[in-house]
């Protein structure tokens, strides 16, 4: 899983925090390994819960060995984690595992949030959103307050630099969400259309409803409350209620508004412009991202 590859967006973001908050990035090399196992960890359980059969274009875990295997997997590497943080002195592991242990409850309930919403019909666009907080934001948010935590930045700092990521985490996975329908599966690294697949109610499926008229929102809460063998149909209608809605137009101007709100949070630090402009950089990226 490790070897995989894919973004290494979370160990980056602890080794960015702690370099701009005036510290030597190799400080941060133990925490920014345990960000990695961990958040690995959690997407060997996701892809379980939700049947994918392909990471990063390749077969996940569960498929290639075994769905036992898998999950004892990702246990042992909840349990790497920590291993990583025992390199740290008392004072400060005691902070990074405060931290992260915050950060893995909240995931584990955004996870949970994920699967009951599958079995309802009344989620909302801020349940979602909520949702996303959890499950997305706060890895992102962590993997940067542990990087200022580590650089002794003021507390402050820390709380910012934490909603900058908050705000980057949830343009982050609504940039996900849309590039599971209008990404390029060579690029993205997993097929398309996963999300209609799974009914997962994803905020261009609950957009799309407040803005359909009553027959075809009707028509779309059908669609996601069967699994088919095949999908193909499916996946046509649903692309075509997403088309008279707008909502990729909607979806991109969402993940602009939480890109630009991380940007005022991050604006707020106590750091030169200099350093600034390296997460400004990275979040217009991850805002324009492909993959």
């Amino acid at each position: 899983m490790m070897l995989l590859g894919g973004k290494r967006l979370r160990p980056v973001l602890t080794l960015i925090a702690t370099e701009i908050f005036g510290s030597n990035f190799n400080l941060a090399l133990p925490a920014a390994l345990a960000i990695e196992t961990f958040h690995n960890s959690s997407l060997i359980h996701d892809d379980i819960i939700d049947d994918d059969p392909i990471r990063r274009g390749k077969p996940t875990v569960h498929k290639k060995w075994s769905t036992n295997t898998a999950i004892l997997s990702g246990d042992a590497m909840i349990i790497l984690t920590y291993k990583h943080l025992e390199k740290y002195a008392p004072d400060l592991a005691l902070q990074l595992i405060k931290a992260i242990n915050k950060m893995a409850l909240e995931i584990c309930e955004g996870q949970q949030l994920d699967v009951d919403f599958e079995s309802r019909q009344n989620v909302s666009v801020s349940e979602y959103l909520k949702m996303i907080e959890y499950k997305t934001g706060s890895l992102i948010a962590t993997s940067l307050k542990v990087g200022a935590i580590i650089a002794q930045a003021s507390q402050k700092n820390c709380d910012l630099i934490y909603d900058f990521g908050l705000n980057l985490g949830l343009a982050f996975q609504l940039q996900d969400d849309y590039l599971d329908i209008y990404g390029d599966t060579p690029t993205f690294g997993r097929r398309l259309y996963g999300d209609i697949i799974s009914n997962k109610k994803t905020y261009l499926y609950l957009k799309t409803l407040e803005l359909l008229n009553e027959t075809d929102k009707e028509k779309l809460l059908k669609l996601f409350g069967v699994r088919l063998d095949d999908n193909t149909e499916k996946i046509k209608t649903v692309n075509k209620l997403y088309l008279a809605s707008g909502i990729a137009d909607i979806t991109q101007k969402e993940i602009q508004k939480y890109t630009f709100k991380a940007f005022e949070s991050l604006d707020k630090i106590n750091i030169p412009e200099s350093k600034k402009k390296l997460l400004k950089d990275l979040g217009k990226e991850l805002m324009n991202r492909r993959i």
